[in-house]
């Protein structure tokens, strides 16, 4: 009998498989010939000559011809699907896929803006090892769902100039005292600047005496309480910061410029090969080497996700599924391309893409993953604009 069972279970596996590997072929044959416009953010010459390289490549290899729409801020996006809804355009929408993950996923879900769920899946799926990061089923706290589809990882570095500094600060404590011994060394970017407000939420998981509540809606915790350390920190910090404060830089990118121009004494980044990038071009100095605070920095996902009205679902499918491929997340993390850190599980792989991984090139100042050690989790997403609006209160000028 049990026999029996097992060989029923067998064959109903294979079926389950065969239909979705026919399924999967429907979608290549509805995606031939579809336009698909890729709503990404364009702030970056390297990110956009990856993506054209992917534009090119699912052309070649799927016949689907991708648009890159540049954008300066993905909410922009959010918004047009948004009003789109509100039109009654339910169907032909202008968007197909979105380069997203955070507040605005959660709005497009909250919303029923979503295509799927579709991302569990795409047959390079397989390759996703959800039980490796919280933060891809977890987009700052809101359920992925299937709903959006990984493509990269980022992780919060610091640089110094090793030729000026010898021992950088490795937390937050340590950095305040840094401050204060050096005034005038540290900045950081002015929220609600991404990396500006990621700078006040690693601030606020290393001073808060509650960080469970960080995890939850802020709605159900008791905000002053637990942000409390988080402004005392902050109010010792800032009169000793670049300018006393009184104003920040507005990116990464200045602050690596101030970093060269020796105005400053740390830079920070989401791209962990930042450093290394600028040296290759000659924009910081080859003693300029990234480092992560002793108990770890934030770090996420970043996602595709297809909005609800999309006229080319399958074609978005296609580019999603070509996105998680080892062909394209092993030329992704190359430091040369982006340097952008892969979603993919290296367990998962066959031993060819394992060692093209391993023969990656490694930028002069990038550190590896072993270095990089464990990233701490996104708060609640829900803390971004209340963490916003309270910092503009009481420091915007």
């Amino acid at each position: 009998m049990l026999k029996k069972s097992l060989l029923v279970s067998g064959v109903l596996a294979s079926l389950i498989s065969t239909a979705g590997a026919q399924d999967w072929q429907d979608t290549l044959e509805e995606a031939k010939g579809q336009t698909v416009y890729w709503n990404a953010w364009g702030g970056s010459d390297n990110i956009n000559a990856y993506i054209d390289w992917i534009k090119s490549s699912v052309k070649e290899e799927y016949q689907v011809n991708l648009k890159h729409v540049k954008l300066a801020d993905t909410a922009d996006a959010v918004s047009r699907v948004l009003a789109e809804k509100a039109a009654g355009n339910n169907n032909k929408g202008s968007i197909d896929l979105i380069w997203v993950n955070g507040e605005n996923f959660r709005t497009l879900k909250q919303n029923n803006l979503l295509f799927g769920p579709f991302s569990q899946g795409l047959p390079n799926y397989q390759y996703i090892d959800e039980s490796s990061k919280k933060s891809l089923t977890q987009d700052f706290g809101t359920d992925v769902d299937g709903m959006e589809s990984p493509w990269g990882a980022a992780q919060v570095i610091f640089m110094y100039d090793t030729a000026t500094v010898s021992q950088p600060p490795k937390s937050m404590a340590q950095l305040l005292s840094y401050a204060e011994r050096n005034p005038g060394r540290i900045s950081y970017p002015e929220p609600p600047q991404f990396l500006g407000t990621t700078f006040l939420k690693q601030a606020l998981i290393e001073t808060t005496h509650y960080p469970t509540a960080l995890s939850k809606p802020v709605t159900q915790v008791d905000f002053d309480q637990v942000t409390k350390p988080l402004w005392a920190f902050l109010d010792r910090l800032h009169p000793n910061t670049w300018r006393s404060g009184t104003s920040f830089p507005s990116s990464s990118e200045q602050m690596m410029r101030l970093l060269d121009d020796q105005e400053i004494d740390l830079a920070l980044s989401f791209d962990v090969s930042a450093a290394s990038v600028q040296i290759d071009q000659g924009n910081l100095s080859d003693t300029v080497r990234s480092y992560v605070f002793d108990r770890g920095t934030i770090g996420n996902t970043h996602f595709v996700a297809i909005p609800y009205n999309s006229a080319s679902t399958a074609g978005a499918q296609v580019v999603a599924n070509f996105l998680l491929s080892p062909k394209a997340q092993i030329k992704k993390q190359d430091p040369t391309t982006w340097g952008d850190l892969s979603v993919l599980s290296y367990n998962r792989l066959s031993q060819q893409d394992k060692t093209a991984f391993d023969n990656l090139p490694r930028g002069i100042a990038t550190l590896t993953l072993d270095e990089l050690g464990e990233s701490l989790p996104e708060p609640h997403v829900s803390w971004v604009e209340a963490l916003e609006k309270e910092w503009r209160k009481r420091y915007a000028k």
